[in-house]
C-alpha cells in the first residue's frame, strides 16, 4: 500500500501545498496514493500521540510512505533516524517529493542505518558519561546513591499504557520497535513489563 502523509503545526497552515506536491510526485513516479493521513499537530508531540505513529505501527513490508519533506516525520534529527530505522526494519519505503529521496533497500537506506546506529551510540556514550560524571559528585558531596526507598511503587512514564504496551506484544512487535514507539529505552521498556507481568 502507498500512504501519503501531511503534517501541518498549525490549524492557520494549509495542507493543499503538500498534497500537491504529493500528486505531482507520485504522478511523475507512476505512482498511485491508496490512503492519506492528515493530522494538525506540532512535530514536538510525542509520536505515540500523534496519527503517524498509529501509522508506522500498521504499515507492513513492501509499503510505501510519500512524504513532501523529511522534516513532516519528526522534530530532531535523532527522532527522525528513530522514526526512518523503524520503518526500514519494518521494510517500507520512504520517498520525500522535494529532497527526492527514495529510502528502502539501497546504498542510501544502509548508509542512513550506519547513521543512526553510530548516533545512538555516541548518545549512549554521552549519557553514560554524564551520568558517571554526577554519581561522582554527588557521591563526593556525601549524598546518597541508588533508588530512594519505595520508588519503585511510583508512576512512571509508562504507567496507564499497560493495555497498549499489551497490545504491541500480543502483535509480536519487538521491545525495541515498542521502546521507539513510546520514547523510551528498551531496558526501561523491559523492566515495565517484567514488573507488570505485561509479556505472555
Amino acid at each position: 500500500m502507498i500512504y501519503g502523509y501531511i503534517r501541518v503545526s498549525t490549524d492557520k497552515q494549509t495542507t493543499e501545498n503538500q498534497r500537491f506536491e504529493l500528486l505531482k510526485y507520485a504522478d511523475e513516479k507512476k505512482l498511485h496514493i491508496d490512503r492519506w493521513i492528515e493530522e494538525t499537530v506540532s512535530s514536538t508531540r510525542r509520536l505515540t500521540d500523534r496519527k503517524l505513529g498509529s501509522l508506522i505501527e500498521e504499515m507492513h513490508t513492501g509499503d510505501t510512505l510519500l512524504v513532501s519533506e523529511l522534516s513532516r516525520l519528526g522534530r530532531s534529527l535523532m527522532e527522525l533516524m528513530s522514526i526512518l530505522h523503524t520503518l526500514m526494519e519494518k521494510g517500507v519505503k520512504v520517498y520525500t517529493a522535494k529532497e527526492r529521496y527514495e529510502l528502502g533497500n539501497n546504498i542510501n537506506s544502509k548508509v542512513l542505518a550506519f547513521a543512526f546506529s553510530l548516533s545512538a551510540e555516541i548518545e549512549r556514550s554521552m549519557i553514560s558519561s554524564r551520568t558517571t560524571e554526577a554519581l561522582a559528585r554527588r557521591k563526593s558531596e556525601g549524598k546518597r546513591l541508588g533508588r530512594p526507598k519505595g520508588s519503585l511503587t511510583r508512576q512512571t512514564k509508562l504507567t496507564g499504557k499497560e493495555d497498549l504496551i499489551r497490545e504491541y506484544l500480543q502483535k509480536d512487535i519487538s521491545q525495541t520497535v515498542i521502546a521507539k514507539l513510546l520514547s523510551v529505552n528498551r531496558l526501561t521498556l523491559r523492566r515495565f513489563i517484567v514488573s507488570r507481568k505485561l509479556a505472555p
